[in-house]
């Protein structure tokens, strides 16, 4: 019996050659940004499954430059997958384009993508067994490694001056100097380290600019629950959530997992005395990383670690910014709730910078090791 959401969604879900009759099509996942929903069909015996997303498109108010990104690179790493006999649906999303040959769909509620449902994963939000943060390096090293040879210039910057960490500084003091929601007397501390750091925002973008750093395809958001893992083998099946491909640094990425999964305490944790960086961690992921991503410079791997501190300080000034400016962007559950995170993003800063030595001499051995 087909549930509600089926009449709701009838029109929408027409406009896509899906196979077989809808049965089901109910919210699915934990993201936050888009409406995810798995959507069900039967045709004889056989069920299939697919994933319908409506685009938040007050975030992403370019929907075709959006989805050119995600086309490119699907397209792309398909053909690579195939070449090397693996099964692209499996171990790539697939976007299925509407019957008119659109990779999305305009509809009066909104704009609507389609992709096929990768079966037999998991999407993990903590991690609970070493392993998994692992094959997440593996999962996102193998990502950079199979498009090393697409042309990332081809991309729209969707969010433009991402990971600009130069002007994600200046941003911040536009803040203070503005005080919008009158907090800047309580961020003294804060606002003095913040500026205390500065010399962080250009290490990673002067590179690139020089050319001395490849500019790649950049995922921008490597949190664990955006590598698919095995449900029986936790391998790593297939990197999701490409909203953000952009042009970039592969040092972006990799520095987002380790403040990610680093972390011994919660990105909101009140108590900065709990905030220390876990370098066992660090050198599983970075072994997971460097194991799949054959296509590393010199550069690049010198400058791992630093990716690692110049995107924490860079999400400590986008919370202390938020914080500063009345809680715009971010959601917050109390009003301290940014200037909790900015402080955990700086402790974690503090911690890294104590271990930076043992951190590239980590990713040294690893190299020398292979």
């Amino acid at each position: 019996m087909e549930n509600a959401n089926i009449g709701k969604f009838a029109e929408i879900l027409s406009e896509f050659p899906i196979e077989g009759i809808p049965l089901s099509c109910e919210p699915y996942g934990e993201g936050h940004i888009n409406e995810t929903y798995l959507v069900i069909t039967e045709r004889g015996d056989k069920t299939r499954k697919y994933i319908l997303q409506r685009i938040n498109t007050n975030l992403f108010t370019d929907v075709d430059k959006l989805m050119s990104n995600i086309v490119g690179v699907t397209e792309f790493n398909r053909r690579r997958v195939t070449e090397r006999g693996e099964d692209p649906d499996r171990r790539c999303l697939t976007v299925i384009p509407t019957i008119s040959g659109s990779p999305y769909l305009a509809h009066a509620s909104g704009c609507y993508r389609m992709y096929i449902f990768i079966d037999g994963a998991i999407a993990h939000q903590f991690v609970s067994r070493p392993k998994q943060f692992y094959q997440s390096a593996v999962g996102f090293g193998e990502f950079a490694n199979m498009l090393a040879d697409f042309d990332a210039t081809t991309l729209y910057e969707i969010l433009p001056s991402f990971h600009d960490t130069k002007k994600r500084y200046s941003d911040f003091l536009a803040a203070l100097s503005d005080d919008k929601a009158g907090r800047a007397a309580q961020t003294k501390r804060e606002t003095e380290f913040a500026t205390k750091m500065s010399h962080l925002c250009d290490s990673l973008t002067s590179l690139l600019r020089s050319g001395e750093m490849p500019t790649r395809v950049t995922h921008n958001d490597t949190k664990l629950n955006n590598v698919l893992l095995d449900a029986v083998t936790d391998d790593a099946v297939a990197v999701i959530d490409l909203d953000t491909v952009m042009p970039g640094s592969v040092c972006y990425d990799f520095g987002d997992s380790i403040r990610f999964g680093c972390n011994t305490a919660a990105e909101d944790e009140q108590d900065t005395g709990k905030v220390q960086f876990n370098l066992d961690l660090f050198g599983t992921y970075a072994r997971g990383f460097l194991s799949s991503l054959n296509s590393i410079t010199q550069v690049e791997r010198e400058n791992l670690a630093m990716g690692a501190v110049v995107m924490t300080y860079e999400c400590g000034l986008r919370f202390l910014s938020d914080y500063l400016n009345g809680d715009v962007y971010f959601r917050t559950a109390h009003e301290k709730h940014n200037l909790y995170r900015c402080r955990t993003q700086f402790k974690l800063v503090s911690e890294m910078l104590k271990h930076y030595d043992k951190m590239q001499k980590i990713i040294e051995d690893i190299g020398n090791n292979r």
